[in-house]
């Protein structure tokens, strides 16, 4: 259990704040949906925002990169999905003394039923949560009981793909479920938009897929800049670090998410004042 430093007090509360939380989701595995976390996470601190990144994926390997090792930590999803406290389970990251992780557990396949609005209620119930600027909800590959959790507890829901076959196939499965959470559980929900990830600097299929991923959900949907395939993305998970202090490791990267990080801090600014 972490709580707020006292060298560094924050004065926000639950009537004067509402923390904007974003499920980042697609039912396939391996397109990017831990890449996007963490490359988000990383720029919002490089813009000094506080940011509680939540793993939902049984795999654990945002947790991990952000320093948290699920097997070895008292306090995870699962637990918060049984009945903990978020503030119990929240751990500090060792990116820095903005950000908070919510771990993942292996149990979490055992939570493929009871109430999608659990996690919701845990987190409004959050003091941690409620002094964050962002909370980043890193979904598993399916469109199960606990990504139907994250989504009825977001906000937003960003929509990582590939430019590939197999990626685009199940786009209409997730606006499927998408829809359902909107009718169902939460009328507020947002679909923020698309993120291509690993686009290659040329080739003829790629960008057959990425205007067939136009014409499937808008182009205004489809966010700029796609992020490129570099190796320094696995360096800096495998290194455990933020991009942003990989210096001229990282190359364009940075740049990248900090453009990424802008829009998408301009679609929760919208959202709170309106």
């Amino acid at each position: 259990m972490i709580t707020p430093s006292n060298d560094a007090p924050l004065q926000v509360s639950h009537d004067d704040h509402v923390t904007s939380a974003v499920a980042i989701v697609n039912q396939k595995g391996g397109v990017g949906k831990t890449t996007v976390t963490l490359g988000l996470a990383s720029a919002a601190l490089q813009h000094q925002q506080r940011v509680v990144v939540i793993d939902l994926d049984p795999q654990g390997a945002s947790s991990w990169v952000l320093g948290v090792d699920p097997l070895h930590v008292a306090g995870t999803t699962a637990d918060v999905l049984d009945g903990m406290a978020v503030d119990e389970a929240l751990h500090p990251s060792t990116w820095g003394d903005d950000m908070w992780v919510l771990a993942a557990s292996r149990r979490l396949q055992q939570h493929e039923s009871g109430s999608p609005k659990t996690l919701r209620k845990a987190l409004r119930a959050s003091t941690i949560v409620a002094q964050a600027d962002v909370v980043l909800l890193d979904c598993p590959p399916s469109l199960g009981n606990v990504t139907r959790s994250a989504l009825t507890a977001a906000h937003h829901a960003l929509l990582v793909v590939e430019p590939s076959v197999l990626s685009l196939r199940g786009l209409g499965a997730v606006a499927d479920l998408i829809d359902d959470v909107w009718d169902r559980h939460h009328p507020e929900l947002d679909l923020a938009g698309v993120i291509v990830n690993r686009m290659p600097p040329v080739s003829n299929e790629a960008e057959r897929r990425l205007e067939e991923l136009t014409q499937i959900v808008g182009r205004e949907a489809v966010w700029q800049p796609h992020i490129p395939q570099r190796v320094v993305i696995g360096q800096a998970q495998t290194e455990r670090r933020p991009l942003h202090a990989l210096g001229h490791r990282a190359g364009d990267l940075p740049q990248v998410f900090d453009a990424l990080w802008a829009r998408l801090h301009r679609t929760i600014t919208t959202r709170r004042t309106t």
